[in-house]
């Protein structure tokens, strides 16, 4: 079976090695926008993660003429009435300059969340992050999946892997955060581990067949 490439719509060298290590086994080679800096940005106008991430899939997948995949995901607290929700990533704007790095950004949207949740007792905390995946050729949308994993907002960062909000999201039965875990525990759980992997079976079959 030939390789096929798939852009995945991200910078974020996280997101990047995360699917690559899900998708490994399928005949597919990843590559994220790093190899296409001269596509600018789309506006992200959805509601959902569902909207923003078929509108993503679409838009790079025209503007580049292959396959492209787009994850939306983020971080929704119950005591927040679900934010930051989709503005997950952005949850800080504010409060960074424009062009600052991943690292950068993720520190100012953990300290907005813990500080948004400073007055609110432990068992009132808890969260969940939701990923959801969209696989598109320029000629419309051919794959969804989504995945969802319930937490705990710790009142701390712990751990030193993962990326985003993964050192305050407690994951009460293990009793460790996402950032505490090593990227195999944490693909096996995740939100996008979850997502990705319902994807990988239906790109399979996908793949076998051809669109």
């Amino acid at each position: 079976m030939p390789q096929r490439s798939i852009v995945l719509a991200t910078r974020n060298p996280g997101k990047l090695r995360e699917i690559r290590q899900v998708l490994s086994d399928l005949p597919v080679e990843v590559t994220s926008l790093a190899v296409h800096e001269r596509i600018p940005q789309p506006a992200e106008t959805g509601r959902t993660f569902a909207e923003n991430a078929r509108q993503k899939a679409l838009y790079y997948a025209r503007a580049t003429g292959q396959w492209c995949l787009a994850d939306d995901s983020g971080l929704e607290v119950d005591a927040l009435n679900g934010a930051p929700g989709v503005r997950s990533a952005r949850y800080a704007a504010e409060a960074v300059d424009a062009g600052a790095d991943r690292k950068t950004i993720d520190a100012a949207n953990n300290a907005r969340l813990l500080a948004d949740l400073d007055p609110v007792d432990d068992d009132k905390r808890t969260a969940r992050f939701v990923c959801h995946l969209a696989l598109a050729d320029p000629e419309g949308v051919l794959l969804e999946a989504c995945g969802t994993v319930e937490g705990r907002i710790a009142r701390q960062p712990r751990g030193s892997n993962g990326f985003g909000y993964d050192p305050l999201f407690l994951l009460p039965k293990l009793g460790r955060t996402a950032a505490e875990l090593s990227p195999e525990q944490k693909n096996a759980i995740s939100h996008r581990g979850q997502a990705v992997r319902e994807l990988a079976r239906a790109l399979a079959g996908l793949l076998a067949h051809g669109p």
